[in-house]
C-alpha cells in the first residue's frame, strides 16, 4: 500500500455500474462486493468508498472523501462548497442530462406552478423545491420523498418533483410535466483542502483526464486509406475532422496514407464517397481514448 492515498468516493446506486465502467475503460478496474462498501481498485494510491449520489457532495465537502462523483443537482441541493473538477456527461441510461421536473395527473387542474398556492408537493430535493417556489412568489406544503415519488399524486400528493431522463416512469404513471426546474450532469468533485496538495490535484487531473478521454471518443472511430496524390485534395474535401487528417508519405512517392477520426454514424455514407474519389484500402477502427 502506497503512503499516499486519495479517499475517492464511489456513487452507489443507478449511477454505480456506469461509473464502474467509464473507470475500466480509462484504466482503472474497480470490483465490488455484496458485503462491503468499500470497492477495491487496481491502484494502492486510491481507496474507494461507496456513498449514495445524494450525500456524496455533503462527505467531499466535510473532507470525509477527497474526492467523488455526483450529479450537479445533488451539490445545489446540499448547498455542498466543493471544487468541480470536471463535467461528466454520463448518466444510468444515456449520456443526455437528467432534468427535475414538476409533474401532476394528467387530468389535475395544475397548469403552472402559481397554481401550486398552498398545495402539498412531494419530492427527493426539497431545497431546490423551495427555492424554486420562492422564486415564483409561491407558497405551498413541501414534503420529502423517500421513494417511490412517481406513484403518490393524486392521494398523496398535488404534485411531484421528480428527475427523469427519458420520461418513461412518469408517463407509465399517467403524470405530465407542468415545468423544469433545472437539467443535471455528472461532476467529478473534490474537497478544496484537498485539491490543494499537490500530490491530490496531480492524481485528480490525472484521473479526470483519463475519463474525459473516453467519454470524447465515444461515437467515434479512425478511418484510415491510401490515395494517389494526385486525387489527394478530392479525397481531403470529403472527409470531416477533429482537426485536420494526418497525411503521411509512403514508399511510393506518388501515393499518401491518409488518417482521420470521424463519427461513426457518418462513415456508412462517407466511405462510397472516398472510394468514388479514389481512395483505396479503407480501414476503420475503433478508437477507446481521444486526448487533446
Amino acid at each position: 500500500m502506497s503512503d499516499k492515498v486519495l479517499k475517492l468516493g464511489i456513487p452507489a446506486g443507478s449511477l454505480q455500474e456506469s461509473t464502474a465502467e467509464l473507470f475500466k475503460r480509462a484504466g482503472y478496474v474497480i470490483k465490488f462486493s455484496s458485503r462491503s462498501y468499500y470497492p477495491t481498485i487496481d491502484d494502492d494510491e486510491i481507496e474507494c468508498l461507496l456513498i449514495r449520489a445524494q450525500e456524496m457532495a455533503r462527505y467531499v465537502d466535510q473532507g470525509i472523501l477527497d474526492a467523488g462523483i455526483t450529479g450537479y443537482d445533488w451539490i445545489l441541493e446540499t448547498n455542498a462548497d466543493v471544487q468541480e473538477i470536471c463535467e461528466l456527461q454520463f448518466s444510468k441510461v444515456s449520456r443526455r442530462p437528467v432534468r427535475w421536473v414538476l409533474c401532476v395527473p394528467e387530468d389535475s387542474p395544475i397548469q403552472s406552478v402559481k397554481d401550486l398556492e398552498g398545495k402539498r408537493i412531494a419530492t427527493e430535493v426539497v431545497g431546490m423545491t423551495e427555492r424554486y417556489l420562492e422564486k415564483h412568489g409561491v407558497k405551498a406544503n413541501v414534503e420529502f420523498s423517500w421513494g417511490a415519488t412517481e406513484v403518490k399524486p393524486p392521494k398523496l400528493a398535488d404534485a411531484i418533483v421528480e428527475v427523469t431522463e427519458t420520461g418513461s416512469s412518469l408517463r407509465a404513471n399517467n403524470l405530465r410535466i407542468v415545468e423544469e426546474l433545472m437539467q443535471s450532469t455528472t461532476r467529478f468533485i473534490a474537497n478544496k483542502q484537498a485539491y490543494e496538495d499537490p500530490w491530490k490535484r496531480e492524481k485528480l487531473e490525472n484521473i479526470a483526464m483519463m475519463l474525459e478521454s473516453c467519454l470524447a471518443a465515444e461515437g467515434k472511430v479512425c478511418v484510415m486509406m491510401n490515395v494517389v496524390r494526385t486525387d489527394l485534395e478530392k479525397v481531403l474535401n470529403l472527409l470531416p475532422a477533429l482537426q485536420k487528417p494526418t497525411v503521411s508519405s509512403l514508399s511510393d512517392p506518388d501515393w499518401v496514407a491518409i488518417s482521420t477520426i470521424m463519427e461513426e454514424s457518418v462513415v456508412r455514407t462517407i466511405v462510397p464517397k472516398l472510394k468514388a474519389a479514389g481512395a483505396c484500402g479503407i480501414v476503420e477502427y475503433q478508437i477507446s481514448k481521444i486526448i487533446d
